[in-house]
């Protein structure tokens, strides 16, 4: 191998290596965005017209797009009370894959929410992410969120994981 093939075959892995941080970083972005308040900068961690698809108290699913409707469900009143209650949404490490400029990652979600002198698990979801390389660096496009309730659709989203 000579030193130039040397030389871009570790750029190649560099890139690969920056990109995975760089998606890790903006995935563990999301929690301390939403549990501050912060809406506008937590809505513009999607591509304009990305989506937020998760699964509703009741049971429902509903899909918000980015960056307003996204942004404005931190205002909603549900989510003001978590925050103001003192909660923290936390994403656990997903398995990522890049190719070229697009990217996927399948992992867990959880939100822990403060009770007088104790905190406990509040929801547990998983969730499938799509990704995009953008002039601002990595945006997601889509997150699907199912809440681990033993439904076949949480359990399809899990299975993800082997396709990436």
């Amino acid at each position: 191998m000579t030193i130039e093939e040397r030389v871009a075959a570790l750029e190649t892995r560099l890139r690969a290596a920056e990109d995975h941080l760089e998606i890790l970083n903006l995935l563990n972005s999301y929690g301390p965005l939403v549990d501050s308040a912060t809406a506008e900068p937590a809505g513009k961690l999607w591509v304009a017209g990305g989506g937020y698809n998760f699964t509703l108290p009741d049971g429902g699913t509903k899909r918000l797009e980015a960056p307003d409707e996204i942004a404005a469900m931190y205002g909603w009143p549900g989510h003001v009370d978590l925050v103001n209650t003192g909660c923290a949404h936390l994403t656990a490490t997903p398995k990522i894959t890049v190719a070229g400029d697009a990217a996927q990652a399948v992992g867990y979600s959880f939100v822990v929410l403060r009770e007088d002198d104790r905190w406990f698990l509040w929801r547990a979801a998983v969730n499938h992410w799509t990704l995009s390389r953008t002039a601002e660096g990595w945006r997601i496009v889509e997150r699907f969120n199912r809440a681990l309730d033993g439904s076949p659709e949480s359990h399809a989203t899990m299975r993800k994981v082997a396709a990436i």
